[in-house]
């Protein structure tokens, strides 16, 4: 039997031979890795840069938030783009990525909600520079202005607020937040129009709602606008006219308040020739409901003044406190079929501009843009609170189409008609529906594939993710797959971070040069995480692949 002194030397002597391990390990590790930074490094410092052509400058491609990419800007069309294959992954810091690239000759700029504002090369991936003067929440497409001082970025935080950036240091020119709401949330993404730009904006209450002891709710929506030079604040319009007075109490002593709400969750559209700016509202956090939730606004531009408010689901007061029936929900909450999509202007084909809105009830409203009128109305899915139509729809004004993209979650629907995830095209002149194609919900384990994200349109074609990881280009002819490519997997990224792909959601595909770019995975209800920044590039059939700069083998399962 050995002695506890020898133990313990042999014990002291095994600690010190894993401590020297240990270390040397992590000397090789700090060697290799600074190595694989100075190369990256060195790979964008070797050249300054270009921060030409940058598009596109909105969250809808156009002022008109059309969704639809002209040959000026994208190569990709229905002849070519089989021919995408995947040139690099980046592995973000985020699970639930919600932002939407910007792209100039040689740089990519992407929110990444766990990082902040990237840089990235366009052509090897690699970190030019990230912006650390923000908390991490970047939630928008990043938007773009030329200024006498060279290119600005813009962007909002969540919680922060609209920030501009210098393109080319990532240095923050100027930071802009309201005073009028307590907790506001800085929900989508601004638009820049008139020397403007122009932020939604909702309220934190819809999560603080959850906590049984919070007085709730006192908030507003609203849209506001700043001059795009400066930052100062030049007016702001709630969706609430009148203050929120309290209602009621639970547990004897917290104060139940109302009216509220009404967030504005998407983007806003702007037409030149009216000047008139154009957003859809979402439900009542709490009662008494207004006839501005679950709406569409037209406001001038110039001034905030409202011009018309068109409400299309009455009585819609719902908040977060209803998911777990906690006090906070309302007595008698509404279905939660809010506008989360940007309306879209776009000619119908017999030279008349229209405004269309899809709502997650699952319909697909045209109005008159002047007076709010409806031409018609087309329902489309049984709709409810995650879909019916989401994140966006698209017009293709060359094939007179509104291609809408319907989520449908099997659960929590809104009508009696079926589930029915997948690809519509309507006639833009009457809302008929040319062609569709369902979404195969048999073949997919674990995941749901309805098509909640925003999609985008080019010539002869529309591509959308769906929350089963999967993208796909369609034709813009019948609706048949062109192209598809299964995310929902790992992949070896050019910047080490280990990324897997999973459900796309939030702002979608983009298509720009010879590249299409998505992010896959948002972390949600019933969806699944992931931290895939994915770029796919046009490779000509006669080439092989392993010869140009596309990495197929990136990725693994």
């Amino acid at each position: 039997m050995k002695s506890s002194s020898s133990v313990t030397r042999g014990l002291t002597f095994f600690s010190k031979v894993q401590v020297v391990l240990v270390l040397s390990v992590l000397v090789l590790s700090i060697f290799f890795q600074s190595i694989f930074v100075q190369v990256h490094a060195a790979d964008c410092e070797e050249s300054q840069a270009d921060l030409a052509g940058a598009f596109p400058q909105y969250w809808g491609i156009d002022e008109h938030s059309t969704r639809f990419v002209p040959a000026e800007h994208t190569t990709i069309n229905a002849t070519n783009v089989h021919q995408l294959k995947l040139k690099w992954a980046y592995g973000l810091e985020s699970n639930s990525p919600r932002s939407y690239p910007l792209v100039t000759k040689d740089t990519i700029f992407f929110g990444d909600s766990g990082a902040g504002l990237l840089a990235l090369d366009r052509e090897t991936g690699c970190v030019r520079w990230r912006h650390e003067d923000s908390e991490a929440d970047v939630a928008s497409a990043i938007l773009s202005r030329v200024t006498e001082s060279g290119l600005t970025l813009y962007f909002t935080s969540r919680r922060e607020g609209v920030f501009a950036v210098d393109a080319a240091t990532g240095k923050t020119l100027w930071k802009a937040s309201i005073d009028d709401e307590p907790v506001p949330l800085y929900s989508g993404t601004p638009l820049l129009a008139q020397g403007k730009i122009f932020v939604p904006i909702s309220s934190e209450e819809i999560g603080l709602s959850l906590n049984p002891f919070y007085g709730c709710c006192t908030t507003s929506g609203g849209m506001a606008a700043f001059d795009a030079t400066t930052g100062e604040q030049l007016w702001y319009l709630p969706t609430i006219e009148e203050p929120a007075q309290v209602i009621g109490r639970h547990f004897f002593f917290v104060e139940e308040w109302g009216p509220s709400g009404v967030p504005v969750w998407s983007a806003p559209t702007f037409d030149a020739e009216s000047g008139l700016l154009f957003y859809g509202t979402g439900e009542n956090y709490t009662e008494p409901a207004t006839l501005t939730s679950d709406a569409i606004f037209a406001v001038d531009a110039a001034t905030g003044q409202r011009r018309w408010v068109k409400q299309f689901t009455a009585g819609d007061t719902f908040n977060m406190g209803c998911v777990i029936g906690g006090p906070n929900c309302p007595d008698s909450p509404g279905p939660d079929l809010d506008f989360g999509a940007p309306p879209v202007l776009a000619n119908n084909g017999r030279g008349e501009t229209v405004l269309y809105a899809g709502q997650k009830s699952g319909h697909v409203h045209a109005m008159n843009p002047r007076t709010g009128d409806v031409y018609w109305s087309k329902h489309l899915s049984r709709g409810g609170y995650l879909g019916g139509i989401h994140w966006g729809i698209a017009a293709d004004e060359q094939a007179g189409l509104l291609y809408v993209p319907i989520s449908d979650f099997p659960s929590g629907g809104h009508s009696d008609l079926p589930a029915v995830p997948g690809m519509f095209a309507l006639n833009l002149s009457d809302g008929t529906i040319r062609w569709k194609n369902l979404q195969d919900t048999d073949s997919v384990a674990g995941f749901w594939p309805g098509l909640s994200a925003g999609i985008v349109a080019a010539q002869g074609l529309v591509v959308a993710g769906d929350l089963a990881g999967g993208i796909a280009a369609y034709s813009a002819q019948d609706g048949s797959v062109l192209w598809q490519f299964d995310t929902a997997k790992t992949f070896t990224t050019v910047n080490g971070v280990p990324a897997t792909g999973a459900s796309i959601d939030s702002h979608g595909p983009l298509l720009v040069d010879d590249l299409l770019i998505v992010a896959s995975g948002y972390g949600g209800v019933s969806m699944q995480p992931g931290n895939a920044l994915l770029v796919f590039q046009l490779v000509e059939d006669s080439v092989d692949a392993s010869q140009t700069n596309s990495l197929e083998g990136v990725a693994s399962e």
